[in-house]
């Protein structure tokens, strides 16, 4: 039996896992391995991200609808609703097959809104130039 999501180390093993795969996928990889040069730094960041998220415990402090604004922009505005699907797959799979419970399910729904939300504000951006 799996257990739910309940410290900063479960946390930790869900985004160190999940970008595992994700720096492996053929579409997606090229976003993250051409932007990210600290993969220790941008996942203990991404680790704050989703514990502030999840249990309201810490304070993230960051811009996330900023970066991935920019990044879209130096890719010549190619992210897509297909990159947004396949980022969401690979945290469905991942978390399904680490964890289970109501937090494993909130970090579905949390993600579900914040890609459907940066997609829509990406598009946004692109439209306002």
């Amino acid at each position: 039996m799996k257990k739910d999501l309940k410290t900063r180390e479960d946390v930790f093993l869900l985004v160190s896992s999940f970008y595992k795969k994700v720096r492996a996928d053929t579409v997606l990889g090229s976003f993250f391995n051409d932007v990210i040069k600290d993969w220790d730094a941008h996942l203990d960041r991404l680790t704050t991200f989703w514990e502030s998220s999840l249990f309201l415990k810490t304070k993230y402090l960051g811009n996330p609808l900023e970066i991935h604004v920019k990044v879209d922009a130096e890719n010549n505005n190619s992210i897509t609703e297909l990159h947004f699907g396949l980022w969401l797959n690979l945290w469905f799979q991942t978390i399904d097959e680490l964890f289970e419970g109501d937090y494993a399910e909130n970090a579905k729904r949390r993600a579900r809104k914040m890609g459907t939300f940066l997609h829509l504000k990406i598009f946004e951006a692109r439209s306002g130039k």
